[in-house]
């Protein structure tokens, strides 16, 4: 039986994923959590929105007839990964996450690792600097008891409301970024700390590159830990798990 693939997204690496399944043309859609107003556009149908929790994707699996699961969500959706895996258990789908190893510190980098949010809340308690906050429009308010600093955000998508601090910069764009594009920004905001999730992968890289270059101290957000699961590092590897060999292309 062909494979019917539902594609949980969100990276980059999802977008690659649909593209390559529309070139063999393989039954895919992609599901998107609905955060952003103008998600990427796929090749894949796709749909918006959960699912009702664990119970609602396995109702949806069922429906829809779903043979094999990819979890391409961002590194830090622990929830709708913890999701997925209760899910395609119970529904007996088949699942793997496709997802990029976490950044590693190098020479020149100058990281204070915390372990998660609250940790680089409590890391920010620190006479006032400019500081670039790339953690995600949904966590900015959990950032509201440190209102000494002046903020950077970059969004994908315009704030409807009231941002939590008293002086901030919103940049309105979406990556990949580029290195001499984070080095400018940087610069032109005068930028003396940067904030990140361990996002790893190359799209959102270039700030990290950029704080080396410049010598900023980045607060660095560790991943959550997930149960060990089936994953996959590139799309290849996927069209591998799903038995359908990818050699006669010479990759």
């Amino acid at each position: 039986m062909a494979p019917n693939l539902l594609i949980l997204g969100g990276t980059t690496e999802a977008t690659a994923l649909c593209r390559r399944l529309d070139e063999e043309e393989l039954r895919a859609r992609i599901s998107f959590a609905g955060r952003v107003e103008r998600p990427v556009s796929q090749p894949v149908p796709q749909r918006v929105g959960g699912f009702g929790g664990v119970a609602g994707l396995v109702d949806y699996l069922n429906a829809e007839g779903i043979t094999h699961v990819v979890d391409a969500t961002h590194p830090f959706a622990a929830r709708m990964s913890a999701n997925a895996e209760a899910a395609c258990f119970e529904a007996r789908v088949r699942l793997i996450a496709l997802t990029r190893p976490p950044w590693q510190a190098q020479a020149g980098d100058k990281w204070e690792r915390v372990p998660d949010i609250a940790g680089a809340v409590a890391a920010l308690d620190r006479p006032a600097t400019r500081v670039m906050l790339a953690v995600g429009r949904m966590h900015l308010d959990d950032f509201a008891p440190n209102p000494q600093h002046t903020y950077l955000l970059r969004m994908v998508d315009q704030p409807k409301g009231a941002l939590p601090f008293p002086n901030c910069h919103v940049v309105v764009d979406r990556g990949p970024f580029s290195e001499a594009g984070d080095l400018a920004l940087m610069r032109d905001h005068g930028i003396g700390l940067v904030v990140s999730k361990n996002a790893g992968g190359t799209g959102a890289a270039a700030k990290i590159v950029a704080a080396r270059k410049l010598g900023l101290p980045v607060i660095m957000i560790d991943r959550p830990a997930l149960q060990s699961r089936a994953e996959a590092h590139s799309v290849v590897e996927v069209l591998r798990w799903l038995g359908h060999d990818d050699t006669d292309r010479g990759v």
